[in-house]
């Protein structure tokens, strides 16, 4: 007897960075008014399953504040009717941190996967429905590192690391997606699959500032859409803050930060994934998240910066901006100049920059450009060129210096 196809309401939203700050602007309450509107969009929108691709804190080692909110949410959520949670661990998050509850997050029917299961059955879950009955397959696979894919061999190049990193990923969304596919052979055809992942895919689009880290030093972007069997019915991935489909296939996507990490997101919409299966077929769509907090970008000489923030400071709403001042003229108190423009106002200057060089081509930096505005990429950068390094070096000192930074991070997160 073939089962009646039953619909189910799956919401994929991803990398929220709680506890992030934008030069030097805590942005907890963003993520609160974020949670917030989650809760009632799980409501309004009957959702069956939360799932969250990664990327919770922005930190391995998240405030107490950090915790508190992504806690609070979690007990809102086990009050709602939504029945399932399944979170994944994103290259941010420390792996053991989001594991350490896990077990009385059960009883809240929250699943989570931090670290990277010691077997594959570990990150398939069968998900019940109200009546006890499979409703949902969930390949759940965290942030994979090094350590957790990759064998060391003697005398290994570059090359042939990034051969095997990559090779490392695949074969063990290969072993996972095998799982489920006998889970499902066994518990019913009707069933769909959801993969779950927190990794750079081939063509991914990023923007300036957006805080997004490069994952696989050396094999980025060689992490294609066939990484993802035919038989995943909906794939939810984290990491890459623009809400975007995988090489322009609708059911693998990125849902995309909910708030904008950076100025270079000012302009974006922000948006959740909604997929509603009736069987296994997916019906996807997307729901825009409220601006919690404007962000603008002015560019230009002083006259055109002037008039945007009259325009700005008219619309009397608290606006964050970054001005880039660019003319050749050079104006001695700039800062002073914008900051006697906006005071009183709602406007902040956040970051003052200017295109003018100094005697090393590096940018100028004003009182309002400090090293937390800047990447760890940009700051080496600028050390190379002010060493007057060789153009043709910098390639193999970049990835060097990547090889380092990435070592460091994941060395922070294992010793939580």
């Amino acid at each position: 007897m073939t089962a009646t196809p039953s619909t189910i309401r799956v919401l994929h939203t991803a990398d929220w960075h709680i506890g992030r700050t934008l030069h030097l602007k805590r942005r907890y309450d963003e993520s609160e008014q974020f949670l917030a509107w989650l809760i009632n969009t799980i409501h309004h929108e009957s959702i069956d399953v939360l799932l969250v691709a990664g990327d919770i804190f922005d930190s391995s080692s998240p405030s107490s504040r950090a915790q508190q909110i992504y806690y609070s949410f979690l007990m809102q959520v086990a009050k709602s009717r939504c029945r399932h949670v399944v979170i994944i661990a994103g290259n941010h998050d420390s792996p053991t941190l989001i594991d350490a509850p896990k077990e009385i997050l059960k009883i809240l029917d929250v699943t989570v996967v931090g670290c990277k299961p010691e077997s594959a059955e570990d990150s398939v879950i069968v998900l019940k429905n109200a009546q006890g009955q499979p409703e949902l397959i969930v390949c759940a696979i965290p942030y994979l590192r090094d350590s957790d894919i990759r064998k060391v061999s003697a005398n290994e190049s570059i090359e042939d690391k990034d051969h095997n990193l990559v090779a490392g990923v695949r074969e063990y969304y290969a072993e996972v997606t095998a799982v489920a596919r006998q889970q499902r052979a066994a518990l019913g055809n009707h069933i769909p699959i959801v993969g779950m992942g927190h990794l750079y895919a081939a063509g991914g689009q990023v923007t300036e500032g957006d805080g997004v880290r490069e994952l696989y030093i050396g094999s980025l972007g060689r992490i294609t859409a066939d990484i993802f069997a035919q038989d995943l019915h909906y794939v939810a991935l984290g990491h890459l803050h623009i809400a975007q489909e995988v090489s322009q296939l609708a059911h693998i996507r990125y849902s995309g930060s909910p708030i904008p990490m950076g100025f270079g997101e000012a302009s974006h919409t922000k948006s959740v994934c909604i997929v509603e299966f009736t069987g296994t077929q997916p019906a996807i769509a997307k729901r825009d998240i409220p601006v919690f907090q404007h962000l603008a970008r002015i560019n230009g000489d002083l006259p055109h910066i002037k008039a945007e923030l009259n325009a700005l400071i008219a619309t009397k709403r608290s606006v964050w901006v970054e001005v880039t001042y660019d003319s050749p003229v050079i104006i001695s108190h700039l800062t002073d100049e914008i900051d006697r423009l906006v005071k009183g106002s709602q406007i902040e200057v956040l970051v003052v920059k200017t295109t003018q060089p100094n005697t090393h081509g590096i940018r100028r930096m004003t009182s309002a450009e400090t090293l937390e505005t800047l990447t760890e990429d940009e700051v080496f950068t600028r050390l190379l060129r002010a060493s007057s390094v060789a153009e043709e070096q910098h390639a193999e000192l970049m990835h060097a210096y990547k090889e380092i930074v990435k070592s460091l991070y994941e060395h922070d997160a294992q010793a939580e």
